[in-house]
C-alpha cells in the first residue's frame, strides 16, 4: 500500500495540469504574504484598544479551522464558559460544507442537522462527508429555506427543541426565517449574520419574499439591532460580534450570568464591516480525505435550489 501511495502521489504531481497550478501558487504567494501580514498587524493593533482589552470580551478568542473568519474560536470559547449540552447542531446555508460554523464541532464529535439550497454544494457534501452522513451523525437536506417551509424541514430532520447551537448563514431572507425558527425552538447558542451597513442603533430589515434571493448589494438580511431585539423577545442575549462585523453571537440569557461583556446591546457590540480582513487559510480546508459518496439525502418536497447567486 505504501508503494501504491507513492506511485499514485508521483503520477499526480507529473500532471502538466497540476505543475501549472502549483507554478501559479507559487508566482501569487509572494504577493500575497504581505497583505496578510498587514492584515495580522492591523487585527493585534485594533485588539490593543480598550474596547477589546476587556476580559469578556470574545473577539480575543477569534480562531479559523472551519470558518470563513474566527467563529471557530468564539463558539468554542462560548462552549468553554457555558459548557456544552446536548451537542447537537442545527446550520441553514452550509455550502460544501467546508466553510460554515458546524463542521469544526462535526469534527470534535457533535451531531447535526444542515440545509443547503445548492445542488452542487450538497454533491460536495456527499462525498467529502461521507462517514457522518452515513452514521446518521449528521443529516441533510438539499431545499431552499423559507420561513413558511422551517416546520417541514425541522420535522424531517428530527432537530430538538433545545438543541445546542443554530447557525444561519442565508443572505436575504436571514430575518425572518430566524423568527420562524424561535418560535418553535430554543437554542442555547445562536450565530447569525448581520448587516453591518446600518448603524447599530437603527431596527432594519429587508423586507420577506420567499421567492427573492440576495443580489450581492447591501440590501440583504438585517441590522445587528433588529436582530438583538428579536432574540432578546425569545430569551436570547446578543454577546458580541467577530471582528469581521459580519456574525452576531447569542446565548441564552439564564446561561450568560457574568460570564459576558454587557450590556448586551448592539450599541455595545456592534462591529463595522472589516471584509478586507477575509483571507483564505494557510492550507484549503477538508473535513475528510475519505471521497465515496454516500447516498443522496431527500429532498424537500416542493423545494427549489438555491440561486446560484446565492
Amino acid at each position: 500500500m505504501p508503494l501504491i501511495r507513492d506511485l499514485v502521489r508521483r503520477l499526480y504531481h507529473q500532471s502538466p495540469v497540476v505543475r501549472e497550478l502549483e507554478a501559479i501558487e507559487k508566482q501569487l504567494a509572494p504577493a500575497a504574504a504581505p497583505a496578510r501580514i498587514l492584515q495580522e498587524e492591523f487585527v493585534a493593533r485594533l485588539l490593543e484598544q480598550d474596547r477589546y482589552t476587556q476580559s469578556k470580551r470574545l473577539n480575543r478568542h477569534e480562531h479559523q479551522v472551519f470558518s470563513q473568519n474566527g467563529e471557530d474560536g468564539v463558539i468554542r470559547e462560548i462552549y468553554r464558559r457555558i459548557g456544552p449540552g446536548s451537542r447537537e447542531f442545527l446550520e441553514m446555508g452550509v455550502g460544501n460544507g467546508q466553510v460554515n460554523n458546524t463542521t469544526f464541532l462535526l469534527a470534535q464529535g457533535w451531531r447535526g442537522h444542515w440545509i443547503e439550497g445548492d445542488l452542487r454544494s450538497v454533491e460536495s457534501i456527499r462525498r467529502d462527508f461521507t462517514e457522518p452522513l452515513t452514521s446518521a451523525r449528521l443529516k441533510l437536506i438539499h431545499a431552499m429555506v423559507t420561513a413558511e417551509a422551517v416546520p417541514a424541514y425541522l420535522r424531517q430532520l428530527g432537530v430538538s427543541r433545545d438543541l445546542d447551537l443554530l447557525s444561519l448563514d442565508l443572505d436575504r431572507n436571514t430575518y425572518w426565517i430566524l423568527e420562524a425558527l424561535l418560535q418553535v425552538l430554543r437554542p442555547r447558542v445562536a450565530v447569525v449574520e448581520y448587516n453591518a451597513t446600518y448603524p447599530p442603533d437603527l431596527e432594519w430589515k429587508v423586507e420577506y419574499d420567499p421567492r427573492a434571493w440576495w443580489n450581492r448589494t447591501s440590501y440583504y438580511g438585517a441590522s445587528l439591532k433588529a436582530y438583538e431585539l428579536l432574540c432578546r423577545a425569545h430569551g436570547l442575549c446578543l454577546v458580541g460580534c467577530d471582528l469581521h462585523g459580519v456574525n452576531a453571537f447569542f446565548v441564552r440569557e439564564e446561561l450568560c450570568g457574568d460570564r459576558f461583556e454587557q450590556p448586551f446591546t448592539a450599541e455595545a457590540h456592534y462591529e463595522p464591516g472589516r471584509h478586507y480582513l477575509i483571507g483564505a487559510p494557510a492550507h484549503p480546508p477538508c473535513f475528510s480525505d475519505r471521497v465515496t459518496a454516500a447516498p443522496l439525502p431527500p429532498a424537500e418536497p416542493g423545494a427549489a435550489p438555491r440561486s446560484p447567486e446565492a
